[in-house]
């Protein structure tokens, strides 16, 4: 894409003021106007570029982020961030001509001839809030989505992840010019300051209850918005699973991010009498996958300090309300100074006055809860809020299709945790307290295109049928023909 003028290729803002908002957004605008609708060879060179960044940074991205959570396994920054956000701009290169084609829509016969089609334009500038537990994958799958769509972008990182925030700033800096693309970092008050700038979308990751404060800001300026929320996620173990099968499962969506997953499964759902078979087996499937927590670098740390404390809170309002708690030790190792990992914590005998049920707890802490019916846990899953994502575990098709017809959530997975999220071919978000709107793949490119429908004529004009004066035969058998 061209760069403004009087704007140095390149250069990029050198602090995170709100007058180095403005003007950045400033910029991009008078940037998409220039060029309000870019090429599909110009997109996929911005998309180019970007993986090209990612791959180039890659190595120093794992050490920060690992730095950023004192202890953030390599592999897992692979699997779930460096992996599906390539992933996620080849699958979009693949298939971004066909995307922007329009879409052909038929006329009815009272308006033919004539021709109906779907132009999918970008929106303009897109604002992007990124949150701290996934900080490079949820910048870039957005970015991406943006680019594709063939928007201006900027967007504000986490101040939680400072080591990580920097170096994205710096590689944007280095591959993206500010009419294109800007990075802001800074603190809470250049995160609400950004909120209130008039975007043309606006998408933001995070609490639900920043979620209503970001949404809020954005009516003021009639800004579209993008939610990705979170919420309680349910996981359900049916009579008919071999429970070592579950307990494997739901272990490794738990355990993944030490929890700290928008989609981690938040509860488990067990037949009645089956409580201490699921701890069993979940104790054994986590020891063979982690022999030791502490030291052991697959494992990953809490963010800081002050998650920690909140997790352990949870913790201790449990027990003292009268929960069993089952710390999952297998190494039977100290975590009460010196580390910020912290084990996870199985729940049992959990009731709704603590806060462990209140709260989407975001971290390795699982309350186990007995149901004596499939009902009977349906039930309970729409008593609550609509989550992110539900996990049901059984291998009886009608079963899964009665929980699918009678629960509501923004994704599910069946027999699985987590790995809905990195399907480049489904949509992703939520609904309700945990979200609105959709992104990824081809939901992606929608959601931040611009659904133009032209509806064109030529030579002959059949619409001069209907024109005044009326009440002639003519209007009376239009009428009789279309009102029935």
């Amino acid at each position: 894409m061209s760069a403004t003028p009087n704007v140095v290729p390149f250069a990029q803002p050198q602090n995170d003021s709100l007058s180095d908002l403005r003007e950045t957004l400033s910029i991009q605008y008078r940037a998409f106007d220039q060029n309000p609708s870019p090429t599909l060879d110009q997109r996929k060179a911005m998309l180019r570029r970007l993986k090209a960044a990612i791959l180039k940074y890659e190595d120093r991205f794992l050490d920060a982020i690992d730095q950023d959570f004192a202890g953030r396994s390599h592999d897992e920054t692979r699997l779930a961030e460096i992996m599906p956000s390539v992933q996620g701009i080849n699958y979009t290169l693949r298939h971004l001509k066909e995307w922007m084609k329009p879409s052909q829509r038929k006329v009815d016969l009272l308006f033919r001839p004539a021709d109906n089609k779907v132009y999918y334009e970008p929106v303009g500038v897109v604002g992007v809030i990124v949150p701290w537990n996934y900080p490079l994958y949820l910048a870039v799958g957005p970015l991406t989505a943006a680019l594709s769509a063939g928007n201006r972008v900027m967007i504000k990182m986490s101040e939680y992840t400072p080591a990580t925030s920097a170096l994205f700033q710096e590689m944007i800096r280095e591959h993206f010019s500010i009419d294109e693309v800007a990075v802001f970092t800074g603190d809470a008050s250049v995160a609400d300051a950004f909120s209130r700038l008039p975007f043309n979308h606006l998408l933001f990751t995070g609490s639900t209850r920043v979620g209503k404060l970001v949404m809020k800001a954005a009516a003021d300026n009639l800004t579209p918005v993008t939610l990705e929320l979170g919420g309680k996620s349910p996981a359900i173990v049916s009579r008919d699973i071999p429970m070592k099968d579950a307990a494997e499962r739901i272990a490794f969506g738990k355990a993944f991010n030490a929890g700290q997953t928008c989609v981690a499964p938040d509860y488990v759902l067990v037949p009645e009498g089956q409580e201490d078979a699921f701890v069993e087996h979940f104790q054994r499937e986590f020891a063979r996958m982690y022999p030791s927590v502490r030291n052991n670098p697959d494992f990953t740390a809490i963010i800081n300090v002050r998650q920690r404390q909140r997790l352990i809170a949870h913790i201790e309002d449990a027990r003292a309300k009268g929960a069993e708690v089952i710390e999952v030790n297998p190494a039977n190792e100290d975590f009460t100074e010196g580390t910020s990992k912290l084990p996870i914590h199985l729940i049992k005998g959990v009731t709704e006055e603590m806060t462990v049920m209140q709260e989407e707890l975001f971290g390795p802490i699982l309350p186990i809860i007995p149901y004596t019916d499939i009902i009977d846990a349906i039930a309970y899953i729409n008593s609550r809020p609509r989550p992110l994502a539900l996990y049901y575990f059984g291998y009886d098709k009608a079963e899964q299709r009665r929980i699918l017809d009678r629960t509501h959530s923004g994704g599910v997975c069946i027999n699985d945790t987590l790995m809905h999220v990195a399907q480049d071919d489904m949509p992703f978000g939520g609904l309700g307290e945990s979200g609105m709107g959709h992104y990824h793949g081809y939901e992606g490119f929608l959601t931040f295109s611009n659904h133009r429908g032209v509806h064109s004529k030529q030579r002959f004009h059949s619409g001069k049928m209907v024109f005044p004066p009326y009440g002639t035969a003519l209007h009376k058998a239009i009428y009789r023909m279309f009102i029935r």
